[in-house]
């Protein structure tokens, strides 16, 4: 079966699910997206990687790591290898030099460790086609019957001019809609203000 490469595109926190966090990795040579729900301690693991926080006490994915590099052992890829009843499924692809060992993670911790050893992350196209989301504006520009929309002025917001309590609404509501672009544009603004 050949692999899908996904790369992180962003995290917001679940409408869905109080105290949990949703993941969205997209594929990389593609437009669609992967939404994954995830635990808040597993959504903070990924951020402070993400966003290159160094902790005064490594956090458990740090010492995993720490360990890991103790006993020469790397992992060289993820792999989201299953999807069933709305859950993920997930396999750390590890090696010592000798052998590859196939080790089962729950698809949160093992995104989290694959940054901290920077190896790829996969999925098969199965699950793709099943969870997988096709982006509204890439999906527009790949119906040819339809003629291009343009753009509404009273979209165009200046982002600026909004209070952070504005931005974290129209944050939320962008999530909601799925808009992860506009939703991004509006989480640099806040971190801009931080």
């Amino acid at each position: 079966m050949e692999k899908i490469r996904l790369d992180i595109i962003g995290m917001s926190y679940s409408q869905s699910q109080s105290g949990a966090y949703a993941l969205i990795l997209g594929e990389r040579d593609g437009n669609r997206r992967l939404p994954i729900i995830i635990g808040g301690f597993e959504a903070q693991s990924i951020a402070i990687e993400l966003e290159k926080i160094r902790t005064p006490r490594p956090l458990t994915h740090d010492l995993f790591k720490t360990f890991a590099d103790a006993y020469s052992i790397e992992i060289s890829e993820v792999v989201i290898s299953k999807f069933s009843e709305g859950v993920f499924y997930a396999k750390l692809v590890c090696t010592d030099g000798r052998k590859v060992e196939e080790v089962d993670s729950r698809t949160s911790d093992a995104i989290a460790l694959a940054l901290r050893f920077g190896c790829p992350v996969y999925t098969y196209e199965s699950i793709m086609t099943a969870a997988g989301i096709l982006m509204e504006e890439e999906a527009d520009l790949l119906r040819h019957d339809e003629p291009a929309r343009e753009e509404d002025p009273a979209d165009q917001v200046s982002y600026t001019d909004a209070t952070p309590t504005e931005l974290r609404e129209m944050l939320q509501n962008a999530i909601e809609n799925e808009e992860y672009e506009k939703a991004s544009k509006i989480r640099d603004e806040l971190n801009k203000r931080k």
